[in-house]
């Protein structure tokens, strides 16, 4: 496990997971190169006018925002559009400092953004040469209930308005162009990969049966897994989601009429509402799951876990044989899904979160691979039907390609 992946400022990881878990993957440092080849992409911030008059605002009340990059050639009429993740807020506490940073609002993003990975522009950077020369776009997340929530706080001025902002961006996007669609592809990572899976069916009902439309979900699949400590850590979290944005009426009822709203938030028990093709990309040691919900500093107030959470190589026997569990769990969560001749899937034994858009684990030289194919390939031949992808991979340590997070700092 030579390559690895190191966080530069840890300190922004300590403020994130203290703060209603706004862990921000995007700002690691890389021992390789970001882009395989040529000069990087850039992309400016557009936010949609037309949102305030809908109520589709950001916490804070701020207008939405995306990035567009504009398809050329044979991909003039092809759309990617991925949902951006980075945690949730479940309290007024946590959404309260959220809506001061550009997880909560506009005022706060990024002026522009990087394309890299699945969003690259570069042919080199998406093997096959599809994607590249799609119309991209990055829906900027600033709602913190992964594009679902519906409701106001007026006490503390925060507005919970994601499924507003889902509906607004689509229409802004539909005029467009994307209305006019040969094919098109919703993903979305983290938080985004949530949305994804929740949105998919919703995206696809917006485009006539004659497009092709699929869906993929990299590293959202959150898991209600048992602690260290022999608790559910991430079921309390997302009750609070669920509960203060009004998250449920955006579930799908043919779940929340036989589990409780918050259960079927999680991705395990949603799976089997999506009728439209879905990719599922995901690690089976997921360390976002490891560090916030199986070994968080609550389950593990003494720190057992504490080296296991910050590099994988010093997990003792013990720890190895409980994240053994969890994959297993993973695997179980995903079994019907995978059974299904639509569906993808492509689970790997890397330490890591958010695979799809970095371009040293999508695809490149030294990418991570399952049986000779990286994740790149796979997800291309998987979309364009050219055939089944149910990749999974030998469990840890076997797989020497993985680019494994390691941290520099410590909880």
């Amino acid at each position: 496990m030579k390559y690895f992946w190191i966080l530069s400022f840890f300190s922004l990881l300590l403020v994130g997971c203290s703060r209603g878990f706004d862990l921000n993957w995007t700002e690691v440092v890389f021992n390789g190169e970001v882009s395989v080849g040529g000069s990087p992409l850039f992309v400016p911030l557009t936010l949609i006018q037309s949102a305030a008059a809908k109520g589709a605002v950001c916490l804070d009340g701020s207008l939405p925002g995306y990035h567009f990059h504009q398809g050329f050639g044979n991909g003039a009429n092809s759309w990617l559009v991925q949902l951006e993740g980075g945690g949730w807020c479940n309290n007024i506490r946590t959404c309260f400092y959220r809506k001061k940073t550009r997880r909560g609002s506009s005022n706060y993003m990024e002026k522009q953004l990087q394309f890299t990975g699945i969003l690259s522009d570069k042919p080199e950077d998406n093997p096959g040469r599809y994607f590249y020369n799609w119309n991209r776009v990055k829906i900027r997340y600033c709602d913190g209930a992964s594009f679902l929530g519906e409701g106001y706080n007026m006490a503390a001025g925060l507005y919970f308005r994601g499924q507003r902002i889902w509906l607004t961006a689509m229409e802004e996007l539909m005029s467009k162009g994307m209305r006019e669609a040969n094919q098109a592809f919703l993903i979305g990572c983290s938080a985004g990969g949530i949305a994804a899976i929740h949105h998919c069916d919703e995206f696809h009902a917006l485009f006539p049966g004659s497009t092709k439309i699929k869906c993929l979900a990299d590293a959202g699949m959150f898991l209600d897994a048992v602690d260290v400590a022999g608790r559910r850590t991430l079921r309390s979290f997302f009750s609070g989601i669920v509960n203060l944005q009004g998250v449920s009426r955006n579930l799908p009822g043919t779940c929340t009429s036989h589990l409780n709203p918050t259960l079927c938030f999680f991705p395990q028990n949603a799976l089997s509402d999506v009728r439209t093709p879905l990719f599922i990309l995901n690690s089976a040691y997921d360390v976002w799951q490891l560090q916030e919900s199986l070994a968080s500093k609550a389950a593990d107030p003494h720190g057992y876990w504490q080296d296991c959470n910050m590099n994988n190589a010093k997990c003792n026997t013990g720890q190895i044989q409980f994240l053994q569990g969890f994959r297993n769990e993973m695997l179980n969560s995903v079994e019907k899904f995978s059974s299904s001749s639509k569906n993808g899937l492509f689970i790997n034994s890397c330490f890591a979160h958010c695979q799809s858009e970095r371009q040293d684990t999508w695809f490149g030289n030294d990418s991570p691979f399952i049986r000779n194919k990286r994740i790149a390939e796979s997800v291309g031949d998987w979309y364009f039907d050219r055939s089944q992808v149910k990749i999974i991979d030998c469990p840890y340590p076997c797989d020497q390609t993985c680019h494994n997070l390691v941290f520099n700092g410590r909880h």
